[in-house]
């Protein structure tokens, strides 16, 4: 049977999200309204947080963090350079200065170790945060990057952009979520069409810390409050106050909406990744090289990442058969932005070979059985 094209990951939107979503465009708000407030609410359950702050997407997210942590152009940051460039930009957007630390080979993730030789190898007070990520859904072990944190007091931004409904097992044996605010400081995740629940475009932060929760309140919108119990006087009903420059980065009432509706399949959609992904274990094991979690991680599967040789043949070869895989990520590192800041390549080997073998396969809820075996007999013939 021919194929259609198969993406590498592809929206899911249902007529109950299409109603939700319509009965939010009669409604009596379209901003500022109460599904925005829903939204956060549900979804920092979802995770198991306390507070949740929703924007217009996870660029934003993280600008809107980095602000709230007080990056300036005195802060020195550690992250990894296997990811997308809106991880380390939003601390350039704040004037800040980027480190990148290479990558575990095994698991593309931010090398702990590295990270802490970073640290070890600097006078004190050298480095400000660090923002791990969630690299393809599969979770950071955010219990040993914490310890490392304290040591050196450092703040975390945790990017789970790729990872809701991921988790880790901690040292006691208990299944710390990703996002739950335990941890990290703050956690971002985005919520693009290609993600595990779409709103359109969007993001959130979650916390358990109220003092910065309240920060991203103000921040999201422009720095204005119009709560008596904030306001330093009170003119009347109209009146308000902007206490810092803030940003209108506030997410719509028909995008949360679409987010509540979605959110509702959130758990049935990782089942769903989670089958194709072992799928793909089973009949590429001796194939190509794939990053498979330990026992101890929930891995959350926004993207599956094969290793192969020849990776532009093979993409090619792929395309040309309706499979249309992925390069996640070109590192951060080389792009001609940070090159021209004086990032070098080179500097970072590991993350450099990863990028010259990595292919992202089509995972999402949505792709049929008989989808997931034509992409596996594909992959076998073409490599």
């Amino acid at each position: 049977m021919e194929q259609k094209s198969i993406p590498y990951g592809r929206h899911h939107v249902t007529e109950e999200d299409i109603q939700a979503v319509h009965d939010t465009l009669l409604s009596d708000y379209l901003a500022q309204g109460p599904r925005v407030e829903e939204f956060e609410k549900k979804f920092a359950a979802y995770v198991g947080a306390k507070y949740a702050v929703a924007v217009m997407n996870g660029t934003a997210a993280l600008h809107l963090s980095a602000l709230a942590l007080e990056v300036s152009e005195k802060s020195k940051v550690i992250t990894t350079p296997i990811t997308f460039a809106a991880s380390a930009n939003c601390i350039r957007y704040c004037g800040g200065k980027v480190v990148f630390s290479d990558i575990d080979p095994q698991t593309a993730l931010i090398d702990i170790p590295a990270v802490e030789k970073l640290l070890q190898q600097a006078p004190a007070g050298t480095y400000q945060g660090i923002i791990p990520v969630d690299f393809a859904g599969y979770p950071v072990n955010m219990e040993q990057l914490r310890k490392v944190a304290d040591k050196y007091g450092l703040w975390i931004i945790e990017d789970a952009c790729h990872a809701p409904g991921g988790y880790f097992i901690d040292s006691s044996g208990e299944k710390q979520s990703c996002g739950n605010g335990k941890f990290a400081d703050l956690t971002v995740f985005s919520f693009h069409p290609v993600k595990h629940i779409t709103t359109g475009e969007g993001g959130i932060i979650t916390t358990n810390n109220e003092a910065l929760y309240r920060k991203l309140i103000l921040l999201r919108s422009h720095g204005i409050t119009k709560d008596p119990d904030l306001m330093s006087q009170n003119d009347g009903g109209w009146y308000y106050e902007m206490q810092m420059l803030g940003y209108n980065y506030r997410l719509p009432e028909i995008n949360a909406a679409l987010g509540i509706s979605q959110l509702k399949r959130a758990e049935a959609g990782i089942e769903r990744r989670r089958e194709i992904a072992k799928r793909y274990d089973e009949a590429l094991s001796g194939v190509v090289e794939s990053m498979k979690p330990s026992d101890s991680v929930g891995h959350a599967y926004h993207l599956y990442v094969i290793k192969v040789s020849g990776r532009k043949e093979v993409y090619d070869k792929l395309r040309e058969k309706g499979i249309f895989s992925q390069i996640h990520y070109i590192p951060v590192h080389t792009l001609p932005y940070y090159q021209s800041l004086g990032y070098k390549t080179g500097s970072l080997p590991h993350a450099e070979h990863y990028y010259e073998q990595c292919l992202s396969i089509p995972i999402y809820p949505t792709l049929t059985d008989e989808q997931v075996e034509y992409v596996i007999r594909t992959i076998k013939e073409v490599v």
